[in-house]
């Protein structure tokens, strides 16, 4: 099958953005993930694409700064985000969508806004499942694809295992319904008490590591099956993600070395 995997710019924002995708491409991924900010300039904005088409490099936007608990000023700056983003060449957008306090009503608003978006410029839209988005806990978003079922989703199962406090063995039928409408995948490994496992190499952390393969395999056999391209963002993130040593600030393991070992998994497992 045909499978694309991309390094994200979170944590990685001590590196300048030439050095960022000159590592990214020498590692061996296909492309980036990067947070755009609402305040991003026009200036900024074209220096990212340009580095990353020098490199050869694909890019996925991705919205995440969606805190406002004021859902008309939330929904206006979504607009606009989304407006911001319209003429720069996107694989997809991931898309933080919402808020877990906003009622199915105003959320359902938001969803709309970028299905539209995608029916004017060509562009998916994935709402990621995300803790303090819309789509926070398994059994929330079971609702929404029921209801909305046009709806895609970035899947990053690692927060509904740290909201559920399981591996979700209770709630099959929320993880089918999730499987069935993933469009993307951020491959990072959760935990019953936090979204983030601090070593997915080290042999403690392995039951972990297989429970999320068994969802990310049920993703990949779909596209596969359906002759569609899988996206994969290998999204191990820094501090308060990755645990610091108390005290010191020093980080238990090395984010990048991290994200690079799950990329390669995941290449031997699915290409």
């Amino acid at each position: 099958m045909l499978a694309e995997f991309y390094c994200p710019r979170w944590g990685s924002e001590q590196l300048s953005w030439e050095d960022f995708c000159a590592r990214v491409k020498l590692e061996g991924f296909d492309g980036i993930e990067v947070g755009i900010a609402n305040n991003a300039c026009q200036k900024e904005m074209d220096e990212i694409w340009n580095l990353a088409h020098k490199h050869e490099l694909k890019l996925i936007a991705q919205f995440y700064d969606s805190a406002n608990p004021e859902f008309s000023k939330h929904f206006d700056i979504y607009g606009a985000w989304l407006e911001k983003i319209k003429s720069y060449p996107c694989v997809k957008i991931d898309s933080q969508t919402g808020r877990d306090i906003f009622s199915f009503e105003q959320n359902q608003k938001l969803i709309l806004a970028a299905s539209q978006f995608t029916s004017r410029t060509g562009i998916e839209v994935m709402h990621e499942t995300h803790r303090h988005k819309c789509l926070f806990a398994a059994h929330i978003a079971k609702d929404y694809l029921q209801k909305i079922p046009e709806m895609k989703i970035t899947l990053d199962v690692s927060h509904w295992v740290c909201v559920g406090e399981s591996f979700l063995e209770d709630q099959t039928e929320a993880i089918q319904l999730a499987i069935a409408h993933a469009g993307h995948i951020h491959a990072r490994v959760g935990y019953t008490e936090g979204p983030q496992v601090p070593d997915p190499r080290a042999e403690e952390w392995q039951p972990a590591v297989a429970a999320h393969l068994a969802w990310w395999d049920g993703i990949a056999e779909r596209k596969k099956q359906h002759g569609e391209t899988l996206t994969i963002t290998s999204e191990f993130g820094p501090y308060p993600y990755m645990v610091h040593l108390p005290g010191s600030k020093t980080p238990i393991t090395n984010q990048w070395e991290v994200n690079v070992y799950m990329m390669q998994l995941l290449k031997k497992r699915y290409l």
